[in-house]
């Protein structure tokens, strides 16, 4: 087991500082979200500025030196960025590894990825950022590289033939990725001639989505106390009680400070998201800093080009962890808002109620219209029968006079058969 130590640098003149304390408590989760990794301490370090060369002052590095030394740490996790230079720096003065936000972010990434899309995606990620880091291979620019100036010319610098490798990688990569992409997209224009509306859950990492899935679906999708369980979005078709058959679709967990290679990454992933026909916006309402999560979740789903013509519920999901007047509260609160539901995944506390709404949702204004169709259009009627959209039918010589009652859900779905 490798022993980490987590530092999280609460830089006093940073205008989107976070809360220090739950800031930390995310960043611990987030090492011990890694297999093969002891947490052997944290701690929050106050900043006015941070050094540029070193990110530390000199005195904050020779006492850090000498507690890392003690407990014996072979890996450090800063949460937050730290520049090529000030990690090679820092590397040189504690004698162990270090890991910035984004680097520790992509390794649990790389652990969970399951799918080709995912692991292609990862991969991108990975390059693009090592591709901004290639200053700590060497600390001389001008190393020269060898060779008869067939590859890259003579009087290459190292940096220069590693970055152009990386870029060549990259575009293999991309390469795959489309075509894993191109795949995606007709698995989805197939889902599309079945007519299920798709429900999206969504939300910061470990909010609850996967245990609410597994509850909902009867699968088994990774669901654990960790963040990042979920990476790679999992469909399953469900039947509400009260109403249609729906695809239920679990995404990957949202994050503060997602790096912007991974946003880039898995923004074909989060596309299941925009096909959505209603939005579960699952919130852990237990959580010290709820409020600020569900800002970045708003805030990612804005960026992805969600409209605020799709449907959304928001889910406060484990009240079972609150105590029971905060939890009588939170569920008082949600029986007046309409579109906010208080449950337990883990219980089920609350969520025949929630899926009552969800059917309500997806039924939306129904409306009585007449059809005809012949008799070579045996499939679209067996459909309208198969959704119980039928009011009255009558053969004609050429076919069949149909009443049909449905959403104008209903009539786009019919209309892509």
């Amino acid at each position: 087991m490798t022993r980490a130590w987590v530092l999280h640098p609460d830089i006093k003149t940073d205008r989107d500082r976070r809360d220090a304390a739950p800031a930390l408590e995310e960043a611990v989760s987030l090492a011990e979200a890694l297999p093969d990794l002891t947490v052997a301490g944290a701690e929050i370090v106050p900043l006015r500025d941070p050094h540029p060369g070193t990110l530390f002052g000199s005195g904050k590095i020779e006492e850090l030196r000498e507690r890392l030394k003690e407990a014996e740490v072979e890996l450090v996790l800063v949460d937050g960025p730290v520049s090529p230079v000030q990690q090679r720096n820092l590397e040189k003065e504690w004698k162990v590894k270090l890991l910035d936000r984004t680097g520790l972010i992509l390794e649990i990434f790389s652990d969970r990825a399951a799918t080709r899309e995912g692991v292609l995606q990862v991969e991108m990620a990975a390059l693009s950022y090592q591709r901004t880091r290639l200053v700590r291979a060497w600390t001389h620019l001008e190393r020269q590289r060898g060779g008869l100036g067939f590859v890259g010319g003579p009087g290459e610098t190292q940096i220069e033939a590693d970055r152009r490798a990386i870029d060549e990688q990259l575009v293999r990569l991309r390469r795959q990725l489309d075509r894993v992409v191109k795949t995606r997209d007709l698995h989805r224009k197939a889902r599309a001639k079945v007519p299920y509306p798709i429900v999206a859950l969504v939300g910061y990492t470990n909010a609850g989505k996967s245990t609410l899935f597994n509850r909902l679906t009867g699968a088994e999708v990774m669901a654990k106390d960790m963040l990042f369980a979920t990476l790679d979005p999992t469909m399953r078709a469900v039947k509400l009680s009260s109403g249609p058959e729906v695809i239920l679709s679990d995404t990957v967990g949202f994050i503060s400070d997602l790096p912007t290679e991974l946003v880039a990454a898995f923004r074909a992933t989060l596309e299941e998201v925009l096909a959505a026909d209603l939005i579960v916006h699952v919130r852990d309402i237990s959580h010290p800093a709820t409020e600020e999560q569900a800002e970045d979740v708003r805030a990612i789903l804005a960026s992805l080009g969600v409209t605020e013509t799709t449907p959304q519920i928001e889910l406060w999901n484990k009240i079972d962890l609150l105590d029971p007047e905060v939890r009588d509260a939170a569920v008082t609160r949600a029986s007046r808002d309409e579109g906010l539901f208080a449950v337990s995944a883990v219980s089920g506390q609350g969520l025949d109620g929630f899926l009552d709404a969800v059917a309500d949702v997806l039924a939306g204004e129904t409306r009585e219209e007449a059809l005809h169709l012949g008799f070579d259009d045996g499939r679209r009627r067996a459909w309208l029968f198969q959704k119980g959209l039928v009011a009255g039918e009558e053969q004609t010589e050429d076919g069949y006079d149909l009443t049909v009652r449905w959403t104008a859900s209903d009539a786009a779905q019919f209309e892509k058969l």
